[in-house]
């Protein structure tokens, strides 16, 4: 490809400094669209830990790990950024104790195959601090990073090793926004998120009101699988058990009350459910 004049020595100066073309304005949408992203696979040997009444016990089993981006006409929200893009790089996934990670495609790459770059995304949000939610964060540098106060200063105590404090460094250079409880991301109600403790103490859950889906909640970590839901199974990893019981109720409530649709984040059939990407939910 040619060049002339001042657009050949632009092409050349940001070539040499190795800087990036910032964002291009994304097309417009009118509608609110649900975006279920691949971000990684995990595999157990002993599902135990999620129920602590022994429905699991010894038993194996397979979890995924979406990522979400809600786009609506006012910004752009990614919800929960996955495993690590670095986790590509082993093809055949890594063993953690007893747990395998894979990462089959990278979030950078399927954000592009909808046409968006990081500078696009207004708004990072995370149902909680725990890595399998949080390793593509800081790659969203400039967006408005959306945090529940009581899941940071749980997060400052170093509490788990599922929590790796390197994923959510930059929260502390990042514009951010410290929430206590449900919080209304673009102020017409049809994205929010909601306050549903217990796994973790900020833990959260989204519900989103989409024109032909109706109402839609996405779990995060309050259920694992489908199951959980039905049966109000409690992980004995959990915070707090009855934060837990309580938020397990409140959600089953909306869901009830409003015909709406409950996507268990980790849940493989409920994944599948939903529109291969790149399609969308509206």
């Amino acid at each position: 490809m040619s060049c002339i004049g001042r657009n050949c020595l632009a092409a050349f100066i940001l070539g040499v400094a190795g800087l990036q073309l910032p964002a291009q304005a994304v097309e417009p949408v009118n509608e609110v669209r649900l975006y279920a992203l691949d971000c990684g696979h995990i595999r157990f040997q002993d599902m135990s830990m999620f129920s602590d009444t022994g429905e699991y016990d010894g038993k194996p089993g397979a979890l995924v790990d979406p990522c979400w981006v809600i786009r609506h006409p006012k910004g752009i929200l990614l919800w929960d950024t996955g495993l690590g893009d670095k986790l590509a790089e082993n093809k055949n996934g890594v063993d953690m104790g007893g747990i395998h990670l894979q990462v089959n495609v990278t979030l950078q790459d399927q954000l592009k195959e909808i046409g968006l770059v990081p500078g696009d995304i207004t708004y990072l949000s995370i149902s909680h601090s725990h890595f399998d939610h949080t390793g593509n964060a800081n790659a969203f540098p400039d967006a408005t990073w959306i945090l529940n106060k009581s899941e940071m200063a749980w997060v400052e105590s170093n509490p788990s090793p599922a929590v790796k404090m390197d994923d959510l460094k930059t929260y502390k250079t990042a514009k951010t926004e410290l929430i206590d409880g449900d919080f209304d991301v673009f102020g017409d109600g049809s994205v929010r998120i909601l306050k549903t403790p217990g796994h973790t103490p900020g833990h959260q859950s989204l519900l989103l009101k989409l024109k032909h889906a109706g109402t839609v909640v996405i779990s995060g970590d309050l259920y694992h699988l489908h199951d959980n839901f039905k049966y109000r199974r409690v992980p004995g990893v959990n915070y707090e058990r009855a934060d837990t019981l309580a938020s397990m109720d409140r959600v089953a409530t909306i869901i009830k009350n409003t015909k709406g649709k409950l996507i268990v984040h980790h849940d493989p059939k409920d994944f599948a459910s939903l529109p291969r990407f790149p399609k969308y939910l509206d």
